[in-house]
């Protein structure tokens, strides 16, 4: 498994987004990898199994699920690794017009 996994909810429909481009960065925007979400709206394995401790962001593509005219064509959520061997499981809760977000395990 991945140091940085994701999933997506969306709560307005009430089931995964499937199918959504995610990039995770550094905190600078160099890019370190990319995927799609399943069909269960899951990234098992974005990027490397380890990173150096600092801070990162993960962006998603929300306006490929939400639509061409959504409020929120993009969402970047920025966060800190201090251990950069630990797991870090950040999901993004979505809906057309709200998002949030939390450490998840």
């Amino acid at each position: 498994m991945s140091l940085v996994t994701t999933h997506i909810l969306d709560t307005a429909a009430g089931r995964p987004a499937a199918d959504v481009g995610v990039r995770l960065e550094t905190g600078a925007g160099d890019p370190i990898a990319d995927g799609r979400t399943d069909a269960d709206g899951r990234i098992r394995d974005l990027g490397p199994e380890t990173l150096e401790p600092g801070v990162y962001r993960l962006v998603f593509d929300t306006g490929a699920h939400l639509g061409p005219d959504s409020f929120f064509p993009e969402v970047t959520l920025t966060f800190r690794i201090a251990d950069g061997t630990e797991h870090h499981h950040v999901p993004l809760l979505l809906s057309p017009f709200a998002y949030s977000t939390y450490r998840g395990s």
